[in-house]
């Protein structure tokens, strides 16, 4: 008998440290000359299969892998939109921005079928790294299957609009921010572009990570999402199902530029 399995899992925090007014991990100031990448496939036949992605930029802080292998039935149809300019990057995705149009620096899209003797194995793992001054958060997908529909969308992003509200530069945007206290209505103005040209103004939905996916399975498929701060922030959430499932999911760690008042040590006292 088909299992059914619906699994929602949003997560939605901001993270503040130290003392005073400050900024839960400024978002990065994109670099002066951004780098653009895209590749775009629609592959149909029957035979072996290799496919793999990987996408690694320190200025943004992303970390992106994803890979494939089977031997057996297959229609691919993929797209990877990548930049370091988040207004270049423009898309429509469920869970970000109440359904509007946002910026990204990474936009990962699968819609696949699959079906063979030999199981389809692979797996995704976008990560936010906070070395490379993200915010340490990772989502990760794993599967081997003998078949699979799948119909997925993959989100990331991490610097802030070239072209700020009221033409605040990337550089200022952060003292801005800062300013901006808990206004969140400010913030967000912040974080969108102006509109010029032919350019509407656009969102920037920076601290983002996430992934959205719908899709039947036979075999196994999990994913694995974590988010770590030393000494006072985890987050881990884990699924894993072996047999015939359907499952929709949602994972989404967002920390919005959003400062807050943190009352330092000893307060009230002169020291």
């Amino acid at each position: 008998m088909k299992g059914v399995v619906i699994v929602a899992a949003v997560l939605a925090i901001a993270l503040i440290s130290g003392c005073g007014t400050v900024l839960a991990n400024p978002p990065l100031v994109p670099p002066v000359q951004y780098e653009q990448f895209c590749e775009n496939q629609k592959v149909a036949g029957t035979g072996v299969i290799d496919v793999s992605t990987s996408i690694v930029d320190k200025k943004i802080a992303l970390e992106y892998y994803n890979t494939m292998a089977g031997d057996g039935d297959i229609e691919l149809d993929s797209e990877h939109a990548y930049s370091q300019n988040p207004e270049k990057l423009n898309r429509t995705i469920n869970s970000v921005n109440n359904s509007k149009e946002a910026g990204f620096n990474l936009v990962e899209t699968t819609k696949m079928t699959y079906s063979g003797a030999t199981p389809l194995t692979g797996g995704k793992y976008l990560h936010s790294k906070e070395f490379y001054g993200g915010i340490g958060a990772n989502v990760q997908e794993m599967f081997s299957v003998n078949e699979m529909e799948k119909d997925e969308t993959a989100f990331f992003a991490s610097t802030t609009p070239y072209h700020g509200h009221g033409n605040v530069s990337p550089e200022n945007l952060a003292k801005e921010l800062k300013n901006a206290g808990r206004n969140t209505t400010l913030v967000n103005q912040l974080m969108t572009t102006d509109a010029r040209d032919s350019a509407p103004a656009e969102y920037i939905p920076s601290h983002l990570i996430g992934i959205e996916t719908k899709n039947s399975f036979n075999g196994t498929w999990g994913t694995d999402a974590t988010w770590h701060k030393i000494f006072y922030k985890d987050i881990k959430a884990h699924e894993m199902f072996t047999g015939t499932f359907e499952a929709e999911k949602t994972i989404k760690f967002h920390e919005n530029p959003v400062p807050d008042k943190i009352n330092p040590p000893c307060m009230g006292i002169d020291c």
